[in-house]
């Protein structure tokens, strides 16, 4: 057993930004490792072989590899913010939601972000290009954004007027969104979803969880997060 839980993690991830997230508000200490995803440590993989972050191993060595199994862990010990209890829904319409952009939202930002990444398209009257269509799966993304931005023109955020579950672990991929073209992201009419967006990256618990941590290596102790 160790002293605290372990937690792989990736600054730039949206899903370890989730982790961090839950861990900071719930004041859950552990030891963060800091990995290169093109060097990942074999401490890692040896627990969770799929090699994706986060990965988070209890101090009874419990292993949770799931952004969301790592979120509700944490906030199930303590939620001062009262996360998993919205104002309005509930915590399973929460993680339906939330489940929806993990699908759907996220197979269509992948292909926007990396477009190189994925199978050739042809265009009418055109010759076949190595990659994927970007443009097309910017618009299909955006349907997405479109049904929050009405949605939070009701709210100030997803499931009432305060923060939940559902606004922080979908607010680090639109953020992923927003970044690809931020002038095209903000010419959009989407008042509420940006206004919600930037309360997000703007908030303190944002500045906590994109702290700079040096890369871990192999024997050496991570550092403590959050910071007691």
């Amino acid at each position: 057993m160790t002293a605290y839980p372990i937690l792989y993690s990736f600054r730039r991830c949206p899903y370890a930004m989730r982790a961090r997230l839950a861990l900071a508000v719930s004041d859950r200490v552990c030891e963060l490792r800091e990995v290169v995803l093109a060097d990942k440590p074999q401490e890692m993989l040896k627990v969770s072989p799929k090699g994706t972050v986060p990965v988070l191993i209890d101090t009874e060595g419990r292993v949770l590899d799931e952004s969301i199994d790592i979120m509700l862990w944490a906030l199930s010990q303590h939620d001062p913010e009262k996360w998993l209890k919205p104002e309005l829904g509930s915590l399973e319409s929460m993680l339906e939601a939330i489940a929806q952009f993990d699908l759907g939202f996220k197979y269509h930002l992948d292909r926007y972000k990396y477009p190189n990444r994925y199978g050739a398209y042809k265009l009418a009257g055109s010759a076949p290009h190595e990659g994927t269509d970007a443009q097309s799966h910017q618009s299909e993304a955006s349907l997405y954004l479109e049904r929050l931005n009405a949605q939070l023109s009701a709210t100030k955020y997803l499931f009432g007027n305060r923060v939940t579950l559902a606004d922080m672990a979908i607010a680090p991929f639109i953020r992923q969104f927003a970044h690809v073209d931020l002038d095209w992201f903000n010419q959009q009419q989407w008042q509420y979803l940006q206004a919600w967006l930037a309360r997000f990256i703007e908030s303190d618990l944002f500045s906590r969880i994109m702290q700079k941590y040096p890369k871990w290596e192999s024997g050496n102790l991570g550092v403590l997060f959050p910071a007691p």
